[in-house]
């Protein structure tokens, strides 16, 4: 391998005196500019009559400031070509804007504005609750969607991070102004925020804005949520559907975790492509499925392995075998061959996500909160490459010695009792 397998663009970071890192990649080819703040705060962080808060909140901030209406709002942005985003997950929470370097200042004053200055208008907030309330029931009419959030639930049960991120109808219905100003003052501190912006931008003119936008805020120390525990067990859910959607999972690791790449090989070798086993021998060898893949979920401080399917009632017992005996045997008799193919995989991937301005920044945001530096792709690298056959084989090992979760949905009769399943994954 090179000494240097991508060179990495400059990266500026700065540190705002109230706690809230600014950090920009200047990217002289492009003219336009992608700006974001991350807010190291997701579902996970909610109380339990908080269930859903984060992804309402990302709602409403597009919902109206003490300047700027919703209407106001989105013109500012799209008058001068631009568009606006904003994002949940279970750890972050993120707001995004794009546009051509000369209005930067125009994507910093809108995000600044409806970070600092939404008013959660009682009738926006009406109605936003409505709107989030049909995506509900749109997850609840979708069984491959909804079986994720039982896969999640299950596998963490009774916990803030299995939690669907977003909430229940009799939580989302509770929520008012004063419980999203309550959370906000608690979770949206500068500790807690990144300003992350790639392409055509300055640094010092970033920061600037940052400091005049955020500098007010309050420095305040970060809570720590609750610690996650993988519990496992199963969720079945018997309903008159043409396929049963299957997810099996494990135990995996945080991607804080020294362990967590050879999970990570492992997941792509098992079901992560085209050449995987389980799609070899699942889809192309038995026709049991039109898509099967394997994943590992990595979060702070725990994680979640899993495998995917939906198939036909007749063929569910024999799919849950099939992929049971894929598991264990890839644990035994990983090749060269698959190793240099996963590990090539993961390179593209990693350069991939990095070819973009958006994706630069999310990077950028991500690892800070995290790490509180930015991670290079050669140090990532390495420690890929460093890894062999012996290694990955022994993170499957470690993953079949945990108790599985299983979560199902449709016709699953044939489905094996919990019991043999952990039985065939011991071997």
């Amino acid at each position: 391998m090179n000494e240097h397998f991508v060179r990495e663009k400059r990266v500026d970071i700065t540190k705002l005196s109230n706690g809230l890192t600014v950090a920009t990649e200047r990217m002289p080819e492009i003219a336009t500019a992608t700006l974001g703040v991350w807010v190291g705060t997701g579902s996970r962080h909610e109380q339990a009559h908080e269930h859903g808060l984060s992804h309402l909140i990302e709602h409403m901030a597009f919902k109206g400031t003490a300047r700027r209406s919703a209407r106001q709002i989105a013109e500012d942005i799209e008058n001068v070509g631009g568009d606006i985003n904003a994002a949940t997950s279970v750890e972050y929470t993120s707001y995004t804007a794009r546009v051509l370097g000369e209005n930067v200042d125009v994507a910093l004053d809108v995000l600044g504005d409806i970070l600092i200055n939404s008013v959660f208008d009682e009738a926006e907030l009406a109605r936003e609750k409505g709107v989030i309330l049909q995506e509900y029931a749109a997850v609840e009419d979708t069984p491959d969607d909804l079986i994720y959030d039982a896969f999640m639930e299950t596998a963490f049960a009774g916990q803030p991070v299995g939690r669907p991120i977003l909430g229940t109808p009799h939580t989302i219905r509770s929520f008012d102004a004063d419980t999203i100003r309550a959370f906000l003052a608690r979770e949206y501190i500068p500790a807690k925020m990144t300003l992350s912006a790639a392409g055509n931008v300055e640094h010092a003119r970033i920061v600037d804005a940052a400091e005049r936008l955020f500098g007010a805020m309050p420095a305040a120390e970060i809570r720590a949520p609750e610690t996650g525990h993988y519990t496992g067990g199963e969720r079945r859910l018997a309903r008159k559907l043409e396929q049963a959607n299957i997810v099996l999972g494990l135990p995996g690791l945080s991607f804080k975790d020294p362990g967590y790449y050879a999970t990570h090989l492992f997941a792509h070798i098992l079901g992560g492509g085209l050449t995987s086993r389980l799609w070899h021998e699942v889809r192309e060898t038995r026709g049991l499925a039109y898509s099967i893949d394997s994943f590992h979920w990595p979060f702070s401080d725990c994680g979640l392995f899993g495998i995917g399917a939906g198939t036909a009632a007749a063929d569910v017992n024999e799919l849950a075998k099939v992929t049971l005996d894929c598991m264990r045997q890839a644990t035994a008799d990983i090749s060269e061959i698959e190793m240099v193919r996963a590990k090539a995989q993961m390179k593209v991937a990693l350069l991939t996500a990095l070819e973009t301005p958006g994706g630069r920044i999310e990077r950028m945001a991500r690892q800070l909160l995290s790490w509180g530096r930015i991670v290079g792709s050669d140090e990532i690298v390495k420690k890929v490459d460093a890894l062999d056959q012996e290694h990955v084989r022994e993170a499957g090992r470690r993953l079949l010695q945990g108790n599985p979760t299983v979560a199902a949905i449709g016709p699953i009769k044939g489905l094996p009792s919990l019991e043999v399943i952990t039985a065939g994954m011991r071997g």
